[in-house]
């Protein structure tokens, strides 16, 4: 095995042809991915969503590239900038905030650009609520406590009443209720909740700018979050978690480590080890919890710019 380590900068680019659209991650530039970082190093224009990206991660990634601000920019104008630059032969990147998939408004880009004769493609970002779950020193899913996740956002001028399911999925009681572009909606969203029933103690966190400096966190319940929230004068740029894995706390130990990680016996120990020292699976052979099953993922734009508009999204003008 090679002891050298891959220069970000160049050893992991892929040979694709087009404008990829970057996840620029949840606002800690260390969060940026080693493919994100090394689309970056090597682009002539990286077009960004302005305030949504840590300037600390602009500086440090893409100080030698042309820079543009999409904010208040419409397709029409986006696009052409987009498209000659690719077609006057310069390296061009679209770099969204979190993942452009979560709440992104980056496929219709992609499609304008892609009906132009412009090839573009995905790559991946951290989103704000794992960003969000690892300052809340918690899992989104806990074993007997949360088994669903559900990225929701509430109604408003892009969503109607109808189509608002928060109530529904907090009312499931094993779903931890991921909610973005909503920060300046936190009392009307918890006063529904109540309205449609929901345990008044059910917990919430609030958590303002996920893995940037200013990052802060407000716990509560569903009955007095939207006080501390406004008293904390947030109306953009946070997520809200709603669920009792909120908590860490209350989960049954998961089959896939057994006794082992509750300080059993050496002898129960030696006894899960099979023949060749690994640890034998009790549910004989069920690998719902193999990491290699889901390939060990245990488990954009975010919150908003100043105005927190419903029309925002994560990937876009946020």
């Amino acid at each position: 095995m090679s002891d050298a380590v891959p220069d970000p900068a160049t050893d992991v680019l892929e040979e694709r042809e087009g404008i990829p659209f970057v996840g620029a991650g949840p606002g800690d530039p260390g969060l940026l991915t080693v493919r994100g970082r090394a689309l970056l190093a090597d682009a002539d224009l990286v077009v960004h969503a302005g305030s949504l990206v840590n300037s600390e991660l602009l500086d440090a990634f893409c100080d030698h590239a042309e820079q543009v601000n999409s904010v208040g920019k419409d397709l029409e104008e986006l696009i052409p900038l987009m498209r000659d630059a690719h077609e006057a032969g310069r390296t061009v990147v679209r770099l969204h905030s979190g993942d452009p998939a979560i709440y992104g408004a980056a496929l219709e880009q992609m499609d304008a650009l892609e009906a132009e004769g412009v090839p573009t493609y995905f790559v991946s970002g951290v989103t704000s609520a794992f960003a969000a779950s690892a300052t809340l020193g918690t899992q989104l899913t806990l074993n007997e406590v949360a088994n669903h996740v559900a990225f929701t956002r509430p109604q408003g001028k892009t969503l109607s009443p109808e189509e608002d399911h928060i109530s529904e999925f907090v009312g499931m009681g094993d779903v931890t209720v991921c909610i973005y572009l909503g920060t300046h909606a936190v009392r009307e969203t918890m006063d529904r909740l109540l309205d449609d029933g929901v345990d008044p103690d059910t917990p919430v966190a609030v958590v303002y700018h996920a893995s940037w400096p200013d990052e802060d966190v407000i716990r509560g319940t569903v009955a007095d979050i939207a006080d501390a929230v406004e008293d904390a004068g947030y109306r953009a740029s946070a997520l809200v978690v709603i669920g009792e894995a909120v908590t860490g706390g209350g989960y049954e130990r998961s089959y896939l480590y057994g006794d082992w990680a509750n300080g059993g016996s050496e002898v129960e120990r030696e006894r899960d080890l099979d023949s060749s020292g690994e640890r034998s699976d009790p549910r004989n052979g069920d690998d719902d919890e193999d990491p290699a099953a889901d390939g060990g993922d245990g488990g954009d734009e975010d919150g908003g710019d100043a105005a927190d508009s419903d029309s925002i999204t994560e990937g876009y003008t946020q």
